[in-house]
C-alpha cells in the first residue's frame, strides 16, 4: 500500500459523488426514494444515510492528506455497496437501481481503491 494516494484526482472525483448524493438524500429526490422503497430500507432511518454519506465525503477528501483515513473510507464505501446490492437482491429489485446505481458505484468505490492505494 502507497503512503500517500496517488494519483488524488480520483478520491476528489469520488467525494464530489459522495456530496451531491448526500444532497439529493437530504430531502430524497424521488428516485432515491423509490430506490430506498424498493429495497423496503425503514424510513425511520432515512435520516442517516445523508449523515454517512457527509462523512465519506469528508473521509475522502481528508484522506489526500491523511492516508489512512482515505483508504478506510474506500473500504467502508466498498462494504456499503455490498449491502446496498445485497440489499437489492434481496428484494429482488433487479432494475436499473441495482445495476446502475449500487453495482455502478461498488465498482468505481473499487477502482478508486485500487488506483490510489494498491496498484
Amino acid at each position: 500500500m502507497d503512503l500517500l494516494p496517488d494519483p488524488v484526482w480520483p478520491m476528489v472525483l469520488l467525494a464530489v459523488i459522495c456530496a451531491v448524493d448526500a444532497a439529493i438524500s437530504w430531502r430524497p429526490v424521488s428516485f432515491v426514494a423509490s430506490c430506498w422503497d424498493a429495497v423496503r430500507f425503514p424510513r425511520r432511518y432515512w435520516r442517516l444515510l445523508p449523515w454517512i454519506k457527509i462523512a465519506a465525503t469528508i473521509g475522502l477528501i481528508a484522506g489526500v492528506w491523511i492516508p489512512v483515513l482515505g483508504s478506510v473510507t474506500l473500504v467502508c464505501l466498498v462494504l456499503y455497496f455490498v449491502i446496498a446490492i445485497a440489499m437489492h437482491v434481496h428484494a429482488r429489485d433487479f432494475g436499473r437501481n441495482l445495476f446502475v446505481n449500487a453495482t455502478g458505484m461498488l465498482l468505481l468505490c473499487i477502482a478508486v481503491l485500487w488506483w490510489c492505494f494498491l496498484a
